[in-house]
């Protein structure tokens, strides 16, 4: 996993589970072989966590239950 400053280079999209507060909310973005998430608050040029497909997979399916 790796945090990166991501600038508007990807386009995000809020999580579909993500309520309407404000912008409190998750976003996601896709880049090749990883997803990106972070936080609306801070804005495009805030920070990322980046997963691989793998743990993506995984973090959902926990998430889910």
């Amino acid at each position: 996993m790796t945090v990166v400053e991501f600038g508007d280079r990807f386009t995000w999209h809020k999580a579909a589970r993500s309520a309407d507060q404000g912008g409190n909310c998750v976003c996601v973005a896709t880049d090749n072989d990883r997803t990106g998430i972070r936080d609306s608050k801070e804005g495009p040029t805030g920070p990322a966590l980046w997963v691989d497909s793998v743990s993506w997979k995984a973090l959902h399916a926990h998430v889910a239950r």
